[in-house]
């Protein structure tokens, strides 16, 4: 079975700021300790070189979409989205796709 990248794209509500954006990161450079399953974990703002593009990115690694589906569904995972994303986005798009 192939390797899984998750990518996540998000474009956060009118009025949400700097010190918001900077606690989310903060919680997701601990993910990947609370998640083993993670192979690896990149995350960002956009530079706004484009327009007309997401505001975050969250790309994911995993041995395997059964690994992909434990990080999915992990208290810890979730409990970030209800802290940080749940109310805060207002658009969010998400891919899985298999890599080599």
């Amino acid at each position: 079975m192939s390797r899984v990248q998750h990518v996540v794209l998000f474009r956060w509500k009118e009025g949400v700021g700097p010190d918001h954006i900077a606690a989310a990161s903060r919680a997701l450079v601990e993910l990947p300790t609370l998640v083993p399953q993670i192979k690896s974990y990149s995350f960002g703002p956009n530079l706004g070189i484009n327009p007309g593009t997401y505001d975050f990115a969250v790309v994911a690694e995993f041995d395997s979409a059964d690994d992909y589906l434990v990080y999915r569904d992990h208290p810890d995972h979730k409990a970030f989205i209800a802290a940080y994303t749940a109310d805060f986005v207002s658009e969010r798009a998400a891919i899985q796709f298999p890599i080599d």
